[in-house]
């Protein structure tokens, strides 16, 4: 049997609630870790519809992108309309996970899924974020207390790195030191010139835990004063990062583009709209499921053919447009997340294959209707 914990520990290996931007909300809303969940429902927003389908369906957990509860609240009761579904969430035994801009900026993530959905070959970030910082602990120790202090130190979060465990580099040497008077040597008297076969050790751990390494470490080395420094690492490119860039297998025009993306997304009332001339190639497109005008000044300066998005405003658009910058295609917001649902219930499926995993095809866009004049 599956705990729900094990759930919330894949969800967050594959978007880490780390890269969430500082305003957002991301996580376990509601539901006991230690319940056990036998089938998952993936959705982009937890309406009141798509809490039906997960109670109807005897789902155990939900996980949604946009976050039921964003903001503070002082009130989760039954009769406000938030509330009113974190009630029958719980009283059916159905937890809510959320995946936002963590989701956004994991790699792979709602962007990838939205290029992939399109049919680009995705080459990188649109804004890509630092690899996460690391320290690394440089130790000199006695060699016959090497294994206790490595086993200390691995115990406090040290020697981890990307699917590894107990990770560490090691070399012997010469350790020299002379006891001052007052001193309380573990090895020699004071005013002795000591030379001690030693182990140089080399492992990385994360920041956060720094306090907790240092304390092992102080725990288990046997001398009065451990020999040690440490570094953090310069900050590095990664894969991860918002929005994404991308090409197309082959060139073609915006018209035909802008069509492909019509076919390749689920329909809406908003559907999808190009700006741009018709008969411009489309080669190299940056993509961002979501609201994505706060980029526009990006693909400018990457000079891409094309820039594929959601929720553009009149006045950005033109002004863009104006200047020069890609063609746009504006599709609606829902559309240009609803991919990652698939993307998400296949990390869980490949890490929990024993989990039913089921993506809600409710259609939680907000738009009802749409009229245009061609």
């Amino acid at each position: 049997m599956v705990g729900l914990s094990e759930l919330v520990g894949v969800l967050e290996e594959a978007y880490p609630p780390r890269l969430a931007e500082a305003w957002d909300s991301v996580g376990l809303v509601c539901g006991d870790p230690a319940e056990p969940v036998s089938r998952v429902l993936f959705a982009v927003d937890a309406t009141a519809a798509v809490v039906d389908e997960a109670i109807d369906w005897g789902a155990q957990a939900l996980v949604v992108h946009h976050p039921l509860l964003l903001r503070g609240v002082d009130s989760v009761a039954a009769s406000t309309p938030k509330g009113a579904l974190v009630h029958r969430l719980i009283r059916h035994g159905c937890a809510l996970f959320t995946a936002h801009t963590n989701a956004d900026s994991a790699d792979p993530g709602v962007s990838d899924a939205l290029a992939q959905a399109i049919g680009l070959t995705v080459t990188g970030p649109l804004s890509a974020k630092s690899a996460a910082a690391v320290d690394k602990w440089t130790v000199q120790v006695p060699r016959e207390h090497t294994d206790d202090v490595l086993a200390a130190l691995f115990a406090a979060g040290a020697g981890h790195s990307d699917g590894y465990r107990d990770c560490c580099w090691q070399v012997p040497g010469t350790g020299q030191f002379r006891p001052i008077e007052g001193s309380n040597p573990t090895v020699g008297v004071a005013g002795s010139l000591e030379r001690v076969a030693e182990d140089r050790l080399e492992l990385v751990a994360p920041p956060s835990a720094r306090a907790a390494v240092l304390a092992a470490l102080r725990a288990a080395h046997p001398y009065e004063v451990p020999g040690y420094h440490v570094t953090e690492r310069a900050e590095l490119p990664s894969g991860q990062g918002l929005g994404r860039l991308g090409e197309l297998a082959r060139p073609e025009s915006l018209r035909a583009f802008t069509a492909r993306v019509r076919a390749s997304l689920p329909g809406t009332a908003w559907g999808v709209r190009a700006a741009g001339d018709p008969d411009r190639m489309i080669r190299t497109v940056a993509v961002c499921g979501g609201a994505g005008d706060s980029f526009l000044g990006t693909v400018s300066r990457l000079g891409v053919d094309a820039y594929v998005t959601a929720d553009l405003r009149h006045h950005p658009a033109d002004e863009h447009l104006r200047a020069g910058g890609p063609a746009l295609i504006d599709a609606a917001h829902w559309a240009t997340e609803f991919p990652w649902c698939a993307q998400a219930a296949g990390v869980v499926r490949k890490a929990l294959p024993a989990l039913q995993t089921r993506v809600s095809e409710i259609r939680t866009d907000p738009w009802t209707l749409g009229a245009a004049d061609g």
